[in-house]
């Protein structure tokens, strides 16, 4: 939603910080002939603590509130006040929510008795937790006013009537009204005042009153209000003639939320201490915390509707989430903000509206945790209490565009594993019904999950309609027929169903049925304007934007939905491609790769839009996916070249008043926009916008190649797709069909779409998708009913469930919330049955009732079947065929460890943040990384201990003295580290390996320790692990002693290391520092581990032993070292090393050869002729 109510304390803030500093509208501000009080404003906020707390720490929280409130706000002491609860709630006098002319000892007290404790007002019922204290203002009643601002499509209207207060009546009856077209100034003071102020006596007043509404207006405009309403508006005149004070002593507003990015910060400044208290020094600060859009009254988040709001705010996909009724025993996980408002009214019109649990969507791609995440907290509310009927889930969707349904799925299915005996205890029941890309794999997986989950889940896909699930799920129908396919007949049954359709077993492959199936549909025989080989004329009439010669630009890095209008095009026949170039500002100018079918081409991609403009000049629409932040100024730029005929937004979170604007433009240019908040649309067998009709198997299944004779429009992209879906299965098929978006102010409405479908000679039959909130149906209906739109409509709105529940509910669209009972869909519906339009009882009987129009249609020869074209094969993406597992190839490489594919890393399986969550640490990561499974702690423990142990041994080792000697010749880092890794071997380091090979040979052979010795003796080899240059029996190196007590203490057994220490008993006694040192102390205690930790087999044991694990443990160690020495180098800054010439001997070969006669002087340099010193 983008119009979001604020409370009145800040609303009052915004004014007391910008009435006299935002910017004029008016063609000269004028002098301010009022005076703005102080802003004495004092909040007790109360929102932290819970019901459910005992009452005693309550009392304590509702004291320290108030003495705070006290403590900023020393003016509450010596005034008379007014306290009311500031939580959204309509209506507070009446309801004895108001206290006028108190002390403040009066005002705490009151504050006290009603603090965290429910208040009803009307029906609804909620906690009060936040108040507002103020000034209490004498004045007489005549002096009270009221005003309001609202914003319309076509601009902006300022109403004002001089009677305010309580009783104010009817204002829409009574008010004056003072219509400012968007773009244009306000008029000046003297026009507003004989506008709205007529009936205003006093001349101070008036004048007054002129110049706040010309400052209220600049406000409302520069902080991006939409609504603003004061009531009363009190003017009090000063004895001595001054300018009079205006005070605005209740309010109500709502800001645009998408605006954020632009007047956010001017938002937080207004509510910074700083401003408010006028605090100084360094712990203030001029910007305070972001807006708060609470929540309606009665309508408390609770903390799982604030976790997924958290979660939606941190992602680009759309999550929502309303608790309606906890103990409901209806839950519903639906996927699109269209879809989620029709399953909700399916449920109500069977007469479950009191049992639907939840309202809420997930949409736009989430990702597989996040699907997770939003399905784990929707489970765990299930489940917590039980129902005697037991429990239903309706996992319901459209068809999708682009979400991967596989994938997202994947996530619902790990939190239903997550929730097993939860769901079998609480006896629940789940009914799946999705389609869209990759639909298949999803329900089969859902599918699967039922055979094992131990509860009953029901899958349905699109040949199921979108809703018929949910009287299967609630016992209203039993499996059956799901559509009335026409793919059968040629003239379809035209009877409605007194029930509507149910779910029948899955037999339609639309990835398949493009290329085998050979129905034998009849559909109307396109004319030559919109048949493929059409000639192309010199211009398209003004109702058909999309011909199939039309081109366009895409704004945008948008390769997908490039591919997929390219696709569009070669099913369709065309011969030039719709997408004539790119537009991307962030690069230069370059191709782009795609294909054209199987074949592979190129389109250009320029940086501007003037000249891919200049280059294309056939092109007249523009796809654009600029962002919410930057499509004002480039839909601007793109109303400015003539030849630019449409314009599609795609973009969501446009604000509303950005939106106005290119309306006003887009008007002025004679441009059609579609969207903003839209997929797009698309014309069968000519032209799609961006991702319309989502992927190519649901193009085929619709019959989206060719066109039919059915034009729709709707608001929803994910139900256009189902509309799709509807028409190609119950009529000839869809003929054009535009999502115009689902904002309050789209740029083009469904009367400008359904003008262009009567006008249309090849449209028959019209259909309209509404919904709850707005006005623009009955713009429909009455042209319906003034005869300017004689074709045979269909039309439904959805939401009217909305109606059926006690708190406002805002549904997925930013403009579905109905502000007036004229704008909910069963007034909506109601008037346009009335005018003439077939509209069915439910939503579920619309299929039906489609096909009961089609059918008189063809009956009356209005449509004149034809067979159907042959249906064109479908390229599809190597990737994509891969994913739906329709083809195979050898793998170039096998991994086992890691798994990188999914939305979430695993390590052998376990997931990066079950790693974390977990505190496996390093030595647990190495065990998944290296060994493939989890180890025991004490295993994970030692082989920490072993990478500390050799992280390090000074600089002058050899590994450490090359990495010095690189990192000062200037080489990188990774140079550096090879180096030094270079070195390591038998010699220095790689004695792991061997000493554990030397000492686990000689134990299992039997060897005696002495006959160990003697036999390492006799072959003249050294025992790697035994011996060292500086440490020795009587001054012993800690390092080994340290992992020798650990593993003693920890190792289920440690037979190497105990015949590793008979050994060096007996190497010692020939010479005392033939001790056994690191190397061969880590050598044997990793073979006790391997072999006796419980997780690996002997044979494991031994190849991971033979396979050189051990000297990667002291590489990945020393590593460690060898970095540090290689930044303390750098640090240091130190130069080229060259070693000295005194400690190197240089000997001369010549001397050598002559019985080492040569003088000590003599130098050597080999391959050079003698250098002799003088």
């Amino acid at each position: 939603m983008s119009a979001k109510a604020i409370r009145e304390y800040d609303g009052k803030l915004l004014l007391a910080n910008y009435l006299l500093q935002s910017p004029t509208l008016a063609e000269e501000k004028p002098t301010a002939a009022f005076v703005q009080p102080a802003t004495r404003l004092a909040q007790v906020n109360l929102n932290q603590v819970s019901t459910t707390e005992s009452a005693e720490k309550i009392a304590q929280a509702v004291d320290a509130a108030l003495d705070r409130a006290e403590r900023l706000n020393p003016w509450l002491l010596t005034t008379k006040l007014v306290a009311k609860p500031d939580q959204l709630i309509k209506r507070r006098g009446k309801s004895g929510l108001l206290l006028l002319n108190a002390e403040w000892d009066a005002v705490k007290q009151w504050i006290r008795e009603r603090a965290v404790k429910e208040a009803s007002v009307g029906t609804i019922s909620g906690v009060l937790k936040t108040f507002l204290v103020e000034p209490f203002v004498p004045h007489a009643q005549d002096v009270e006013y009221y005003v309001c601002i609202q914003s319309h499509r076509e601009g902006d209207e300022i109403l004002f009537t001089h009677e305010g207060g309580i009783d104010i009546g009817d204002v829409d009856a009574k008010a004056l009204r003072l219509p400012i077209p968007i773009d244009q100034a306000l008029p000046p003071s003297e026009r507003i005042a004989s506008a709205l102020l007529a009936d205003i006596s006093s001349e101070t007043q008036r004048n007054a009153l002129a110049t706040f509404i010309e400052r209220l207006y600049a406000v409302y405009v520069d902080l991006n209000f939409t609504y603003l309403e004061i009531n009363p508006l009190v003017v009090l005149e000063s004895a001595d003639g001054s300018a009079p004070q205006v005070i605005y002593l209740d309010l109500a507003a709502k800001l645009d939320q998408t605006a954020e990015f632009e007047s956010g910060d001017k938002w937080a400044r207004a509510r910074s201490d700083a401003v408010i208290y006028g605090t100084t020094g360094a712990a203030s600060s001029n910007v305070g915390p972001a807006m708060d859009f609470p929540a309606p009254f009665g309508r408390e988040l609770s903390r799982e509707e604030a976790y997924i709001q958290e979660l939606d705010a941190k992602t680009g996909a759309s999550l929502k989430l309303t608790i309606l009724n906890k103990n409901g025993r209806v839950w519903t996980m639906v996927a699109g903000g269209g879809a989620s408002v029709v399953y909700s009214d399916a449920i109500a019109a069977l007469g479950y509206a009191n049992e639907l649990a939840n309202y809420g969507e997930y949409s736009g791609a989430p990702s597989e945790t996040q699907t997770y995440e939003y399905a784990k907290t929707i489970l765990d509310l299930m489940t917590r209490t039980q129902h005697p009927d037991g429990k239903v889930l309706i996992i319901g969707g459209g068809i999708a565009n682009f979400t991967n349904v596989a994938t997202t799925f994947k996530g619902i299915i790990r939190a239903l594993k997550e929730y097993k005996q939860a769901l079998i205890a609480t006896n629940v029941r789940v009914f799946v019904r999705r389609a869209g890309p990759n639909w298949q794999e999803g329900l089969r997986a859902m599918r699967e999950l039922g055979e094992t989950l131990g509860i009953e889940i029901r899958v349905y896909g699109p040949e199921t309609h979108v809703t018929a699930i949910v009287p299967l799920a609630l016992g209203k129908a039993s499996a059956g027929a799901g559509f009335k396919d026409s793919l059968a007949k040629q003239i379809p049954d035209s009877t409605v169903p007194s029930t509507p359709g149910t779910p029948s077993q899955m037999d339609v492959d639309p990835l398949r049925s493009g290329s085998s199936a050979t129905p034998s549909v009849p559909v109307a025989a396109p004319s030559s304007s919109t048949a493929a080989d059409a000639e192309v004329t010199a211009s398209a009439p003004w109702y058909s934007p999309f011909t199939a010669h039309t081109r366009s630009i895409v704004y945008g890095m948008q390769p997908r939905a490039v591919q997929g209008m390219l696709d569009f095009d070669f099913i369709c026949k065309r011969k030039v491609p719709s997408v004539a170039c790119m537009v991307y500002p962030f690069g230069g100018n370059h191709v782009q790769k795609f294909y054209w079918g199987t074949q592979e081409t190129l389109l250009p991609v320029f940086s501007s839009l003037k000249e891919a403009v200049k280059r294309f000049p056939d092109a007249d629409v523009v796809v654009n996916f600029a962002s919410c932040r930057s499509v004002y100024e480039s839909t601007k730029e793109m109303l400015g070249y003539p030849q630019i005929r449409t314009v599609a937004i795609i973009a969501e979170g446009v604000p509303e008043r950005h939106t106005r604007k290119l309306i006003n433009l887009s008007q002025k240019a004679n441009v059609t926009i579609i969207g903003p908040a839209t997929v797009g649309g698309i014309k069968p067998g000519c032209f799609k916008i961006g991702n319309t009709g989502g992927m190519m198997d649901n193009i085929a299944s619709s019959k989206l190649y060719r066109p039919g004779s059915v034009a729709y429009v709707s608001k929803s992209g994910g139900m256009s797709n189902e509309l799709n879906n509807i028409v190609a299965r119950t009529t000839d098929g869809v003929y054009e069909g535009v999502a115009i978006g689902g904002d309050r102010y789209p740029g083009t409405t469904f009367l400008d779409h359904m003008m262009r479908y009567e006008a249309d000679p090849e449209c028959k039959m019209l259909l309209l998708l509404g919904e709850v909130g707005g006005v623009e149906e009955y713009k429909v209906a009455e042209a319906v009913r003034a005869k300017k739109i004689t074709k045979p409509v269909v039309a439904w709105c959805i939401g009217t469930c909305a109606g059926m529940f006690e708190t406002e509910v805002q549904f997925g669209h930013a403009g579905a919330l109905a502000n007036s009972d004229s704008e909910t869909a069963e007034a909506k519906n109601a008037s346009l049955r009335a005018a003439g339009v077939h509209v069915p009882d439910t939503f579920e009987e619309l299929p039906a009732l489609l096909n009961q129009v089609y059918s008189d249609l063809v009956q009356k020869a209005v449509i004149v079947p034809r067979p159907e074209p042959e249906a064109p094969k479908i390229p599809i993406d190597y990737a994509w065929a891969q994913e739906l597992g329709l083809i195979r190839k050898p793998a170039s490489f096998v991994s086992t460890i890691c798994d990188d594919r999914g939305q979430e890393l695993l390590y052998a399986g376990m997931r990066i943040s079950d790693v974390f969550r977990e505190d496996i640490g390093i030595g647990g990561v190495l065990s998944l990384l290296w060994f493939k499974r989890r180890l025991p702690a004490y295993a994970c423990k030692f082989i920490e201990m072993v990478l500390m142990l050799t992280a390090d041994h000074g600089p002058a080792v050899s590994g450490a003295h090359n990495t010095i000697v690189t990192a000062r010749a200037g080489k990188d880092l990774i140079s550096s580290l090879c180096s030094g890794l270079l070195t390591i071997g038998d010699r220095f380091g790689g004695a792991l390996d061997g000493a554990a090979d030397l000492f686990s040979t000689a134990y299992d052979k039997g060897l005696s320790p002495r006959e160990f010795v003697d036999s390492m003796r006799r072959q003249n080899k050294l025992i790697l692990g035994i011996g060292h240059k500086i440490k020795s029996r009587t001054n012993p190196d800690l390092r080994v002693s340290i992992i020798t007590e650990y593993a003693t203490k920890n190792f289920p057994a440690t037979p190497i290391l105990d015949y590793a220490r008979e050994v060096e008993g007996i190497t010692t006694a020939k010479k005392d520092n033939l001790i056994l040192n690191v190397d061969g102390a880590i050598g044997v205690l990793f073979v006790d581990l391997l072999r006796h930790s419980g997780a690996f087999s002997r044979e494991e044991a031994d190849e991971y032993a033979r396979i050189g694990t051990l000297n990667g443990l002291f590489v990945l160690g020393r590593s460690i070292g060898f970095i540090g020495h290689y930044l303390d180098q750098k640090r240091l800054k130190q130069g080229l090393y060259r070693h000295p010439w005194d400690d190197i001997s240089y000997l001369n070969p010549a001397a050598l050869q002559g019985g080492m006669s040569a003088t000590k002087n003599d130098r050597v340099q080999v391959g050079a002729a003698k250098i002799t010193s003088k």
